[in-house]
């Protein structure tokens, strides 16, 4: 989050929070591969006393969460979409169960940097109750979170038309047949490519050897027709996939 944010988000959760926080209370896990980012986040919000929000685990990983958010059972979970492992989309898969359960359903919202159609569409198709870019003040994300604690929908301004567009029509949306040859640990492999990331960054990124990077990178060229990395990542830009 920016400074502005960092500066301003926690007072104006506190001022708007801190009468009713009494009434009102949310179980929340925090699911972002950095750590720096989750200590920031749980900083600005994880106040009880003053929010109402309540952090009960955090993870890094896929199969972190999968097991913290099944242990802990929170109301709401605050999702990456780019995670090792298989990414927020494999997150929400294993925990499909959790979501439909007829009492107490974990509800999941998405806060990522990305604000590309495809992360959006690919985590509401997944089940999450919204989608917000790590952009937002912690004010709007405390109230975002007891939204979709109580049900609601919420996405920033922005990107509620990528949904509207994908959903509002029988229409299926528009297919990325390039895209749609990649598995997922490829597009991930994709992005951490287009964004500078070495060999070993990615390797130690995904948990995987340099080896298995440089197997992904192979097959995403040759499946996209590509030479190199650097068509690979003007590529991946025209798409806003970084």
């Amino acid at each position: 989050m920016s400074d502005a944010t960092e500066a301003n988000g926690t007072a104006g959760a506190a001022e708007r929070t801190g009468a009713d926080a009494g009434e009102r209370h949310v179980r929340v896990v925090l699911v972002d591969d950095h750590r720096m980012f989750r200590t920031g986040v749980q900083a600005e919000i994880g106040q009880t006393a003053q929010t109402g929000v309540e952090v009960v685990g955090e993870a890094a990983d896929v199969d972190q969460a999968v097991t913290v958010i099944t242990a802990t059972r929170p109301e709401v979970v605050l999702l990456d979409v780019h995670l090792p492992g298989g990414g927020g989309v494999e997150v929400l898969r294993r925990c499909a169960a959790l979501m439909s359960a007829a009492e107490a359903p974990v509800r999941f919202l998405a806060l990522s940097v990305s604000d590309a159609a495809e992360d959006v569409i690919g985590v509401i198709r997944g089940g999450a109750r919204g989608y917000v870019t790590k952009t937002i003040t912690g004010t709007d994300l405390i109230d975002s979170i007891f939204r979709v604690q109580e049900g609601d929908a919420v996405f920033s301004p922005r990107l509620a038309g990528f949904v509207l567009d994908a959903f509002a029509s029988t229409d299926a949306p528009p297919v990325d047949e390039d895209l749609d040859r990649l598995t997922q640990r490829e597009r991930e492999v994709l992005r951490l490519i287009a964004r500078g990331y070495a060999y070993k960054e990615i390797a130690k990124q995904l948990f995987i050897s340099v080896k298995t990077v440089e197997s992904h990178v192979s097959a995403v060229l040759r499946k996209l027709q590509l030479s190199n990395r650097h068509e690979l990542t003007r590529w991946a830009t025209a798409r806003r996939l970084v």
